[in-house]
């Protein structure tokens, strides 16, 4: 699957603050996404990221 910048996705575990929806905000080698229940940036390696994710949000 193919991701880009603004994209909105469900991770299979959640953050510590209860939210699992993330958004990407950087796209490459490392994949920078905020959690879009407290605000956290994190910034995960492609591979790591592509496991964590478990869906992606559809835009209507």
């Amino acid at each position: 699957m193919e991701y880009k910048v603004g994209d909105k996705v469900e991770m299979k575990k959640q953050h510590p603050c209860g939210s699992k929806t993330w958004e990407i905000t950087r796209v490459g080698v490392d994949f920078k996404l905020r959690c879009l229940g407290c605000q956290h940036v994190i910034v995960v390696q492609r591979e790591k990221a592509l496991k964590m994710i478990k869906k992606k949000w559809e835009e209507s």
